[in-house]
């Protein structure tokens, strides 16, 4: 029995077998942890949105203690994730030349400056939670959204990994993105921009791309995708990365349950999409872009929307 397990051993051993799936090290500098990044979550929610998550029992008298507590908190943790997330990015060279030091400085004064934009990140978080209390009949009040609603829980994830991204900090935001698409079955790369007054009314299913830029006041339904429709490819023949490939939603726009909205694509101003449809070419302001009903389809000979 020990003999077979050597084996085995000695196989996942073999530099041949890891060498693209390990990660290398460099001079014992940390990589990224995944249960320290959901604790850093956490710990934003409860800063956030007091009181509903982490220590429910909060008033005027000690809101401030307990912001400054979790605020250490926080700095000590994101201080750590982003200086592995700086080494994570780095190579040997760059190592060897003892950037690894100043890395370690260039982390806390990054988490010290993120830390900072938290103000901002609730402002704008209070107008999708907003937005989301509006925008269903079925919601009682703010706090049910704050609770409940999926979305609030992936874009309050978004907010904060797109800021990171804002300030170059590499692989953290993603990780960031991706456990919110676990949690949530909501897809928003932290690259995307969005703007305020956002909702997602049942979430499941809603993918935004990278290159995405969404204005102010914009709601989607469960299943919409805002992709990308080709990967040019270079000389090559390998995927061009880095450009523009995603959707623009203007403001005051309404896209309904699994609609495709694919390359890149204007959809203009106070414009609705019906569920189900697939664009690939601008949408000009103020339409409504809806399926044709069977009768309307022999009526008109046609397929298209």
């Amino acid at each position: 029995m020990k003999l077979l397990l050597k084996e085995t051993i000695d196989k996942l051993s073999q530099e041949s077998s890891y060498q693209s799936v390990c990660h290398n090290t460099l001079a014992r500098h940390p990589m990224p942890s995944i249960k320290n990044l959901e604790k850093i979550v956490d710990l934003l929610r409860e800063l956030l949105f007091p009181g509903y998550f982490g220590n429910s029992v909060i008033d005027k008298e000690s809101i401030n203690y307990y912001i400054g507590v979790n605020t250490e908190r926080l700095f000590e943790l994101l201080s750590k994730e982003i200086f592995a997330g700086l080494c994570f990015a780095c190579n040997e060279k760059e190592i060897k030349e003892g950037k690894g030091d100043s890395l370690r400085h260039n982390a806390d004064t990054i988490a010290v400056e993120f830390i900072k934009q938290l103000p901002e990140i609730r402002e704008i978080l209070v107008t999708d939670v907003e937005a989301a209390y509006l925008g269903d009949p079925a919601a009682q009040n703010r706090g049910e959204v704050i609770f409940c609603y999926p979305a609030i829980r992936a874009i309050s994830s978004y907010r904060i990994a797109h800021c990171l991204h804002e300030m170059s900090i590499p692989l953290i935001p993603r990780i960031i993105s991706e456990m919110a698409h676990s949690e949530t079955g909501i897809d928003i790369h932290p690259r995307a921009t969005i703007g305020k007054f956002f909702t997602i009314d049942h979430g499941t299913g809603v993918v935004i791309g990278a290159t995405t830029i969404i204005g102010d006041n914009v709601q989607l339904y469960q299943g919409v995708t805002l992709g990308a429709k080709s990967f040019p490819l270079d000389v090559d023949g390998n995927p061009i990365k880095g450009i523009d490939r995603h959707p623009i939603i203007e403001d005051n726009v309404i896209v309904y349950a699994q609609a495709t909205i694919l390359g890149r694509v204007t959809v203009g101003a106070n414009s609705v999409i019906g569920g189900n449809v697939w664009i690939t070419n601008d949408v000009a302001p103020d339409s409504k872009i809806i399926q044709l009903r069977p009768r309307d389809l022999l009526l008109t000979g046609g397929g298209g929307i």
